[in-house]
């Protein structure tokens, strides 16, 4: 009588879900906004209240460059272009735009 193979099951192996890579919006310090238009403009396209706001805007002022938000890169392309998009300040006469910011890839930690 011939053999019949039996099947064998192949090894399950759990699966877990790759993690999409994260970027930082990067908010790029300038000469011609005000402390006022930052914290606005971030309460604005974030969401963040006054105090977290300000100690941005500090920050941005004292070293020229403060990580405004870490996330996708969709979201975070999308949050760079609101910041591009947000406009002049209007309490700077020579203020002819929005602030600039970047998109960077965030350390994997």
């Amino acid at each position: 009588m011939p053999e019949t193979a039996t099947p064998t099951a192949a090894p399950q192996t759990r699966t877990h879900p790759r993690l999409a890579p994260m970027y930082h919006v990067v908010l790029l310090d300038d000469d011609d906004h005000t402390y006022e238009y930052v914290v606005e403009m971030l309460g604005k396209v974030f969401g963040y209240d006054v105090p977290k706001a300000f100690r941005m805007a500090e920050e941005v002022d004292r070293t020229g460059r403060v990580i405004v938000d870490t996330t996708t890169l969709e979201r975070a392309e999308l949050k760079r272009d609101q910041i591009h998009a947000y406009g002049a300040d209007p309490r700077i006469a020579r203020c002819k735009g929005s602030m600039s910011a970047e998109i960077e890839p965030a350390e994997d930690g």
